[in-house]
C-alpha cells in the first residue's frame, strides 16, 4: 500500500528562466518515495506498461543501485492514437506505437533507507534545456502508480499520481526518517545559500554532526542527574546511588547532610561552565553566517562612493561632484578573505543649515546615521584638501549616535591625498591621532590595497577569533553558536543548571525543584537538535529551502 505521496522536482539550475537559473550543460531531477522506483519503470518503458504487465522480459530493468546507467527516457504522453489526440495513457485503446524519446540520460536508485530522504529516490540527469527538463517534469506529472491493498480478505487497488515537491520537502523527509537533525537540517540551509569559503567550512563543519553530538552529550549527562534525582525522589536516598562514585569530581559538602546528589552536582557545575564557554563566543558564528555590516560614512563628495566603486570593482554608485547625489544607502557584497560583508554607502552628512539642503538631503542623512549605529566598523572618509571640517562630521555623527556597535572599530581614510602636496600629508595623518588611519587616492588607488588589506584583517578577527578554538568545548572544536535561536536556548539551559546549583545544596526540601531544574535544562537543549517541541521551527524553516533540496 501506498502510504506516501511520491514527488519530483528539479533539484539543479536548468530548464530556462521559469524553472531555473537559465539553461546549462546538465540538469537534475529527483524523484523520492514508494513509486519512485516504478516512475522510473515508465520512463524507461518504450511501450505503456500496463500492456506489458504480464510479460517480465518487457518491463524495464532498474540500473543497479548508486550506479549511473546511460538510458534513454520515453515520453508516456506519445502512445496516443495519431488520429485521437483526446486518447490518454491509461486508455485501452491507445496504439501500441512506440513513444517518442525524452532524452539521453544518466539514471541513478536509491533505495530505502539508505537515500538522503530514506525513501526510495531516483535522480535523472538530463540535458538541461528547457525542453527536456520541461517534457521530463511533465511526463512525471501524468504517471499515475498503482498498487493493491488487502483489506478483510477483499482486494483493492489503489491509485495515484506523482506531484510536484514543496519548498524543502526533500529534506524534511529525511528529517522526518531520521536521517537528519534539526540542526544538521539548518547546516544544509545555511550551505546552499553560502556566499563566502568561510560561510562554506562553517556549514560543513555544523552539517557533520558535531554540534549536535555537543548538545546530545548534554542532553544525556543532565538525563543521567534527573534519573539520580527521581530514583532518590522515589526511593530515597541510598547509598547504592552513589556506587560509581568519580574521584575525579570532589563530594559535595553543603547537602544537608545527606550525600543527595553524590556526584551528579560536580558534574553538573562543569556542564555548565562548558555552556558559558560555549557562549562566550562573541557570536562570531552568527556574525560569519549572517555577515558584517560595514559603514562608509563622511561628508559630501569626501569620496565615498568612489571608494564603494573602487572596492567593489564596479560602478555601483553614482559619482557626481554635486554635494547630496547619495541619498538612499546603496548597498554591495563583498568577500573579504571568506568573510562575508555589506558595504554601505551612505548620504554624506553635514549641517541641515547649510546651503543647498532639503528635505530628502535630510533624510538621507537620518538613514547614514542609522547604517552607522548598526553597522559592526565603520568607515570615515575625510577630504584631505578640508580635513578639519572632514573628521568633525564623522566624529559628531558617532557622538550622535549613542547606539553604534563596536564604537572602537572606526578607520579613517584620508581621500584625494593625490590633490594634496607632500608637506601637508603628515599634518593630515598626524590629525588622526592614535585611531585607525589611512591615506588614499580613489584616483590613482594610492594606499587602497593597504587599507583594504586592514578591512579584511578585522573582518576575519571578528569571525574567526584568534585561530585558536578558545570557546570551543574540548573535542568538539568548530561547533560554534550560528543561530539565535541555538543561544536562546542554551542560555536558557545554562540559568537553569546555575539555579540547579543552588537548590541542590538545600537538602531534601528542594529536591523536586532542583530536579524541575535538570529537567527545564534538558528540554531546552532538545529544542536545539529537534528531540521535542519543534514545529514551529520546522515551518519556518523549511519554507526558506528551495524546491528540490
Amino acid at each position: 500500500m501506498i502510504k506516501e505521496d511520491t514527488i519530483f522536482a528539479l533539484s539543479s539550475g536548468g530548464g530556462g528562466a521559469s524553472i531555473g537559473s537559465g539553461a546549462t550543460a546538465v540538469a537534475v531531477i529527483r524523484i523520492s518515495g514508494p513509486g519512485a522506483f516504478d516512475a522510473l519503470k515508465e520512463l524507461l518503458s518504450p511501450y505503456p506498461l500496463h500492456q506489458n504487465a504480464n510479460d517480465n522480459a518487457k518491463i524495464p530493468k532498474l540500473p543497479k543501485p548508486r550506479m549511473a546507467s546511460l538510458r534513454t527516457l520515453y515520453d508516456p504522453l506519445s502512445n496516443t492514437a495519431p488520429n485521437d489526440q483526446s486518447s490518454t495513457r491509461n486508455d485501452a485503446s491507445s496504439t501500441t506505437q512506440q513513444r517518442d524519446p525524452l532524452d539521453s540520460a544518466l539514471v541513478l536508485t536509491f533505495p530505502n533507507p539508505n537515500s538522503f530522504t530514506g525513501e526510495d529516490i531516483v535522480e535523472i540527469h538530463c540535458h538541461g534545456s528547457r525542453a527536456v527538463v520541461m517534457g521530463i517534469l511533465d511526463a512525471l506529472s501524468t504517471i499515475t502508480i498503482t498498487s493493491t491493498t488487502t483489506d478483510d480478505d477483499d482486494t483493492n487497488i489503489v491509485q495515484h499520481k506523482l506531484r510536484p515537491a514543496d519548498p524543502g520537502e526533500f529534506t524534511q523527509r529525511a528529517y522526518a526518517n531520521g536521517k537528519l537533525g534539526l540542526v544538521e537540517v539548518e547546516a544544509l540551509s545555511d550551505l546552499i545559500v553560502a556566499d563566502t569559503s568561510l560561510q562554506r567550512k562553517q556549514a560543513l563543519r555544523q552539517f557533520d554532526g558535531r554540534l549536535s553530538r555537543l548538545y546530545e552529550g548534554w542532553r544525556t549527562d543532565l538525563i543521567k542527574g534527573l534519573a539520580h534525582a527521581e530514583a532518590v525522589i522515589d526511593f530515597g536516598d541510598d547509598e547504592a546511588l552513589d556506587d560509581d562514585h568519580d574521584e575525579s569530581y570532589p563530594s559535595t559538602e553543603n547537602d544537608g547532610g545527606m550525600s543527595i546528589w553524590g556526584t551528579i552536582a560536580p558534574r553538573i557545575s562543569s556542564l555548565r561552565k562548558d555552556m558559558e564557554r560555549h557562549l562566550a563566543d562573541a557570536s562570531r558564528g552568527e556574525l560569519l553566517r549572517d555577515g558584517l555590516r560595514i559603514a562608509i560614512v563622511g561628508r559630501p563628495n569626501a569620496g565615498k562612493s568612489s571608494l564603494l566603486n573602487l572596492l567593489a570593482g564596479r560602478d555601483a554608485a553614482i559619482v557626481s561632484s554635486s554635494p547630496g547625489t547619495t541619498r538612499d544607502v546603496v548597498e554591495v557584497l563583498l568577500d573579504l578573505g571568506g568573510a562575508r560583508c555589506t558595504l554601505l554607502d551612505t548620504a554624506g552628512v553635514r549641517e541641515e543649515e547649510e546651503e543647498g539642503v532639503n528635505e530628502i538631503e535630510i533624510e538621507g542623512m537620518k538613514r547614514a546615521r542609522v547604517a552607522a549605529r548598526d553597522a559592526h566598523f565603520i568607515v570615515g572618509v575625510v577630504d584631505a584638501t578640508d580635513y578639519r571640517r572632514g573628521l568633525d562630521a564623522v566624529n559628531e555623527l558617532i557622538q550622535q549616535e549613542e547606539g553604534v556597535k563596536n564604537a572602537g572599530n572606526i578607520m579613517y581614510v584620508l581621500n584625494k591625498l593625490d590633490l594634496v602636496e607632500e608637506k601637508d600629508k603628515e599634518e593630515c595623518i598626524r590629525a588622526l591621532q592614535d585611531t585607525a588611519k589611512f591615506g588614499i587616492s580613489c584616483t590613482t588607488s594610492e594606499g587602497v590595497d593597504d587599507f583594504l588589506s586592514y578591512l579584511t584583517q578585522q573582518a576575519l578577527s571578528r569571525v574567526s577569533g584568534s585561530g585558536k578554538d578558545e570557546f570551543s568545548v574540548e573535542g568538539t572544536e568548530g561547533a560554534v553558536i550560528t543561530r539565535a535561536r541555538h543561544r536562546r536556548h542554551v542560555e536558557a539551559a545554562a540559568n537553569a543548571l546555575q539555579r540547579f546549583e543552588v537548590l541542590s545544596g538545600q537538602g531534601y526540601m528542594a529536591l523536586d525543584m532542583a530536579a524541575e531544574e535538570l529537567r527545564l535544562a534538558a528540554s531546552e537543549l532538545g529544542r536545539i537538535t529537534g528531540a521535542i517541541d519543534v514545529e514551529d521551527v520546522l515551518d519556518v524553516l523549511f519554507a526558506d529551502f528551495c524546491i528540490g533540496k
